[in-house]
């Protein structure tokens, strides 16, 4: 008798499970020839990390920020500002990633000030933005 219980819990259970599967395969991340939503699965969206100085630190003016890029093709795929303020890059390939490095404006003191940076791509599902706040004495 328990045996039959149990062989009917399996094979409602995998009754159920059916349209899970078939959801998932239909939403694997391969787009229709009509340019149905493949899309943001053709690329591998950068990633920016290990922010230095951290967040909320107190730093001086011109002072040296850095963080790691991964999946981006090339450096000239980055930009940074501080307080809405462009900063000039400089990059080099670690290998997976790039140590990229800027200084802050010298111009600003005894302020909070946010480091913005962006990794652009070809597409916009490809983009990455992020940033963190300093204490500029």
């Amino acid at each position: 008798m328990k045996s039959l219980r149990l062989l009917g819990v399996i094979a409602v259970s995998s009754w159920l499970s059916i349209p899970a599967v078939q959801a998932s395969e239909h939403h694997s991340g391969h787009g229709s020839m009509a340019g149905g939503g493949g899309s943001a699965s053709q690329c591998q969206k950068a990633s920016l990390e290990r922010f230095n100085p951290p967040h909320l630190a107190k730093v001086a003016p011109g002072s040296e920020f850095s963080f790691y890029a991964f999946n981006i093709d090339s450096p000239e795929q980055l930009s940074a500002t501080v307080k809405k303020i462009p900063v000039e890059l400089t990059a080099e390939f670690k290998e997976p990633y790039f140590l990229v490095k800027g200084r802050l404006p010298a111009n600003l003191t005894n302020t909070a000030a946010r480091i913005d940076v962006k990794a652009s791509a070809k597409s916009s599902h490809c983009e990455e933005a992020k940033g963190w706040l300093v204490i500029i004495e």
